[in-house]
């Protein structure tokens, strides 16, 4: 009898050990499977935030309200004439520069559209570092919206040689592109046939860093003064 009882309490422990193991087995396999899933929508959500940016945007744009964009704290909506929550390519445009979290690095021939001005300024309230480079003529232009950008301390360099400085570019912290043939004035806006083309592609990101670096370094004030009182050194010697 306890030989029998033996075997089945040895039975019982060998049937309950199966079961614990296959259970186990299975919930492991549960687990794995779970996180397999849970990895993969990981790495495609991951795979889809950083895929490269490549928009290209066409000018005329639609005229429509852009507040919510450059107000987006406001407590009441724009009740303004103009068409709201209509997506255009200047609206586009303006969500390309607001999206700088570090610093806007801008190289343009004309400035003067007003609404861009204070796409700009918001940035800079915001903490991000602003560079800005224009044409030395074209800077005190009607209406030009430079002098704002250095009231509110963003500097501003020109190019004090006699070729224009007819750049369009601007670059969102350092790793978004926007060029094309579009100026920041109002006209080149809403009148003119231009376009953008807006890119994350680092092999085209990276050359316009290095210019706008390369013509930020040429145009120092205090390395033109340099040259300058060079240059006028060199013409008077040997003629005291």
């Amino acid at each position: 009898m306890d030989e029998l009882l033996r075997l089945d309490v040895t039975v019982l422990w060998t049937v309950l050990w199966t079961v614990m193991w296959t259970v186990k087995v299975v919930g492991v396999s549960v687990l794995a499977v779970s996180v397999t899933v849970e990895l993969l929508n990981w790495l495609r959500r991951r795979y889809k935030k950083r895929k490269p940016l490549n928009e290209v945007l066409f000018f005329p744009s639609e005229v429509a309200c852009v507040e919510h964009l450059l107000s987006p704290s406001a407590p009441h909506p724009c009740y303004c004439a103009l068409p709201h929550g209509v997506d255009t390519s200047f609206s586009r445009l303006l969500r390309h520069v607001l999206s700088a979290s570090s610093s806007l690095d801008l190289c343009v021939f004309a400035f003067s559209n007003t609404d861009l001005c204070r796409a700009v300024l918001s940035l800079r309230k915001r903490g991000v570092v602003i560079r800005v480079l224009s044409d030395k003529d074209y800077i005190a232009i009607n209406g030009s919206q430079i002098g704002p950008l250095r009231k509110a301390g963003i500097c501003v360099r020109s190019d004090g040689g006699a070729v224009y400085m007819h750049h369009k570019f601007a670059l969102v912290d350092g790793s978004l592109l926007i060029s094309g043939s579009l100026n920041w004035t109002l006209t080149a806006v809403q009148a003119n046939m231009e376009n953008l083309i807006v890119t994350m592609e680092p092999e085209l990101v990276r050359p316009f860093v290095q210019e706008f670096n390369r013509l930020w370094e040429l145009s120092d004030p205090a390395r033109t003064l340099s040259n300058g009182v060079q240059t006028e050194l060199e013409r008077t010697a040997g003629h005291d």
